[in-house]
């Protein structure tokens, strides 16, 4: 009796939901195929959260009816370029001592408002775009939208929404003196032809790109209390998928397979340090399309190895 309340309790939400977030299915098997995904990922969030021994809460979110491998195949797309990235050695704020407390450039007006990269791997794309509009707005004040289908259509390095290197957009942004705004060469969330006109009307120039040390929270730390900085991570999990509010712990390791942006830092009420960071999965994910992620532990290279491959564009 009481597993079928509970089964009936389930087929409710999962009926709100998919009014919620409008979705629909192509027919019944595959509504149940999706129905039976969404109760054991419901059954986990509500697990996790009753159990409130973490830093972090989750929700039921629009991804709640894709199974773990599905998000990722979709909602990430970082690769590891196959050689070496920025063209300097040297590290620009190696000797910086004097490092404010916590850093927020939302506040500083150096974010460009949340965006979706949808079902396309096109992370790195945003996490790119994300760090020129942030060097851009400090250099020169003007907060600009700038274009990630561009980066998509037109870096010959990169596979597109088939996943892509950070370091290969700041790349081409350099070599094509510059990106567009989104308003003129706005994003498709899929493949697309280079188009040489709009990719040649440019608003935002880079003069280069450098690798913050690897593997270096402090380093981290010191490039993020001077702008914007690109970061990969491993997005993989439940708990990132569903993940809500607070600071994230975990679980999660080092298999880089997402880009974002470490748009700050900062403490919270309970003394955990945390950095800032700026996705691309839309509003409805994450602390409003943001997450804190936990800092200063043990392991050099950060949870989920945020610090494994930072880099970040020099206007």
């Amino acid at each position: 009796m009481c597993r079928t309340l509970l089964e009936d309790s389930i087929v409710g939400r999962h009926q709100q939901w998919m009014a919620k977030y409008g979705r629909n299915y192509e027919d019944d098997a595959e509504k149940v195929k999706r129905f039976k995904i969404f109760k054991d990922n419901v059954e986990y969030i509500d697990k996790v959260n009753s159990e409130g021994n973490r830093t972090y809460k989750l929700s039921v979110n629009e991804f709640a009816d894709l199974t773990t491998e599905e998000f990722i195949a979709t909602r990430t797309g970082y690769k590891i370029s196959s050689q070496p990235s920025s063209p300097k050695t040297s590290f620009r704020y190696e000797n910086l001592t004097e490092i404010p407390t916590t850093m927020d450039w939302r506040e500083k007006g150096a974010v460009t408002p949340i965006k979706n990269q949808e079902q396309c791997g096109s992370c790195w794309a945003f996490s790119a775009v994300a760090a020129v509009e942030g060097v851009t707005q400090i250099k020169n004040g003007n907060k600009i939208s700038l274009s990630e289908q561009q980066l998509v259509d037109c870096v010959e390095s990169n596979n597109g929404c088939n996943k892509g290197s950070i370091d290969y957009a700041f790349a081409y942004i350099i070599q094509n003196k510059g990106l567009a705004t989104e308003e003129n060469y706005p994003y498709q969330a899929m493949d697309g032809t280079c188009d040489q006109q709009m990719a040649s009307n440019v608003v935002a120039q880079i003069s280069s790109y450098e690798d913050v040390p690897y593997n270096s929270e402090e380093a981290l730390l010191q490039a993020v209390a001077n702008h914007p900085v690109s970061v990969a991570i491993e997005a993989y999990g439940r708990d990132f998928q569903s993940y809500s509010s607070g600071v994230f712990t975990g679980e999660c390791g080092t298999n880089l397979d997402h880009a974002v942006t470490v748009i700050g830092y900062g403490m919270s009420d309970d003394g955990t340090k945390y950095w800032l960071i700026k996705n691309s999965w839309g509003t409805t994910w994450g602390e409003s399309g943001y997450m804190r992620i936990q800092r200063d532990t043990e392991a050099p290279e950060g949870v989920c190895g945020i610090a494994m491959r930072p880099s970040y564009p020099v206007a």
